[in-house]
């Protein structure tokens, strides 16, 4: 089974955890950048908040991703 998280900053993302999402939290951006590269291989959807999607932007192309709106 495939599970969905949820990468961004701290006060965007815990709420997730509530429903059961994996919550990465990512302040910066080297946590940002940490939190994708190390993404369990079950990890099927990534949430991902704006400026995190910005980060990351050349690198979401293995993983189908969402991105907050504003």
């Amino acid at each position: 089974m495939s599970r969905v998280a949820v990468i961004g900053e701290s006060v965007r993302v815990e709420g997730f955890g509530l429903a059961g999402v994996l919550v990465l939290p990512g302040d910066d951006p080297d946590e940002v950048r940490n939190s994708w590269a190390t993404l369990p291989t079950d990890v099927a959807v990534v949430v991902l908040t704006q400026s995190a999607a910005a980060l990351l932007d050349d690198e979401r192309r293995d993983r189908l991703t969402v991105v907050m709106p504003p």
